[in-house]
């Protein structure tokens, strides 16, 4: 069998590797070889997390695997012929269902599938984007892909339990290309989720965070939710679309030093078209799309060069980056992927 060989410790040797990794062999059919998988790390190997994005791949492409135990360093993957189905899974740890998530959305809609998943685990922990992130950020950059997909937040997830609840519907899609340059408007959203926190330490620090915002003459749009969950934690996203650019920040509240940890400069000083960590997710799709995908960003992550070259690496896509004043343009030529029908 031809695998594909790819080293897993190249770049920023995380997670993102094995993420694009599989998503893109489901997309393009094309068997994996993961070697050295989170080598440099200090628990190397694959983690539940990463488990229960490759074992729900393998049921919806019914693919051979070869290696997915936790703590290994070297995966083989191949993938079959991807299937319509219905789901019910469990991380039974408080990983990130955001990160699954990513994996799951784009080989399901590019390959012209459906899928209806409920799924349980954290929605806001460490290490990984909000799920308020994926249901209004990511949905958005997707949104003006071509990708369509719906997130329902039954039940929120902190650490250590988990135990989040949420069902996720997807549908086929064909792939566009986007250009995000500048931002337009100085229009913010600022969502806030929290469960078993006074809710007026929570109204406190939400204050801090609005008086910052305006005073860099910002607008702003605030909404505050309590909402179930097995551990007490909060969480708040800030947030601003318009037709050229898409940009969010969010962060988790720390119980230690009772306040946000958020870096809303990310936001402040951004005029530009993407996050820094949206910049990463687009670079899957738009790999197989038609015509050229552009996005301005601040800079230029170990994330997102890392998914460039594995991106490049397995899909054939073409791609450049190029400094402007203040930051830099990303360039992605789609290769329209053949064997997606």
């Amino acid at each position: 069998m031809n695998f594909l060989k790819i080293n897993g410790a190249h770049g920023e040797g995380g997670g993102q590797i094995v993420r694009s990794a599989i998503t893109l062999s489901c997309i393009t059919n094309q068997p994996i070889h993961l070697e050295n998988i989170r080598k440099n790390r200090k628990n190397g190997g694959l983690k539940p997390q990463h488990l229960t994005a490759i074992r729900i791949l393998q049921k919806i492409s019914n693919a051979k695997v070869i290696g997915d135990t936790v703590g290994s360093t070297e995966l083989k993957f191949i993938p079959g012929e991807i299937k319509n189905l219905e789901l019910i899974e469990d991380v039974k740890t408080a990983g990130s269902i955001s990160l699954i998530l990513q994996v799951l959305i784009p080989v399901v809609s590019i390959s012209q599938k459906k899928l209806n998943l409920l799924i349980k685990g954290g929605t806001d922990v460490l290490w990984s984007p909000t799920m308020n992130y994926t249901k209004y950020v990511l949905k958005d950059a997707y949104s003006k892909m071509g990708i369509r997909f719906q997130i329902e937040i039954t039940k929120r997830g902190y650490y250590p339990k988990g135990q989040g609840i949420i069902k996720l519907e997807v549908e086929p899609s064909k792939i566009k290309p986007i250009k995000l340059s500048k931002r337009k408007k100085q229009k913010l959203k600022l969502k806030c989720t929290f469960s078993k926190i006074p809710i007026q330490i929570i109204e406190e620090k939400i204050k801090e965070i609005e008086e910052k915002i305006k005073e860099h003459n910002f607008q702003i749009e605030i909404e505050i939710k309590e909402e179930e969950a097995s551990d007490s934690g909060a969480s708040v996203l800030i947030y601003s679309l318009d037709e050229n650019s898409i940009i969010g920040v969010d962060g988790l509240f720390d119980k230690n030093t009772q306040k946000f940890d958020l870096d809303i400069e990310e936001i402040l000083d951004n005029s530009l078209g993407a996050d820094k960590n949206l910049a990463d997710m687009l670079v899957v799709p738009a790999s197989l799309g038609s015509g050229k995908t552009k996005f301005e960003v601040k800079e230029i992550t170990k994330h997102l060069e890392t998914n460039l070259f594995v991106t490049s690496k397995i899909t054939g896509c073409k791609y450049g980056i190029g400094k402007i004043s203040n930051g830099f343009e990303v360039i992605i030529e789609g290769v329209s992927n053949t064997s997606i029908k």
